[in-house]
């Protein structure tokens, strides 16, 4: 909820216009998609490698034990 709060706040630096726009638009992209991936590779990426670390530590442990 916090990364959707922030991304709001920065959404009116990337619809910038107006004098200075561009260096505005140029933060306000980096800042937003930064969040944005950061926060999709939070919630998908971090699992699925969990998921994956742990079945490759039962498999050994399972090997471990033959």
């Amino acid at each position: 909820m916090t990364s959707f709060a922030a991304l709001l706040g920065f959404l009116p630096l990337v619809i910038s216009e107006g004098a200075g726009a561009s260096s505005r638009w140029s933060l306000g992209t980096a800042l937003f998609g930064g969040l944005l991936l950061s926060t999709f590779l939070s919630l998908f990426l971090v699992p699925i490698l969990y998921i994956l670390v742990k079945s490759l530590a039962q498999a050994y442990q399972q090997r471990l034990k033959e």
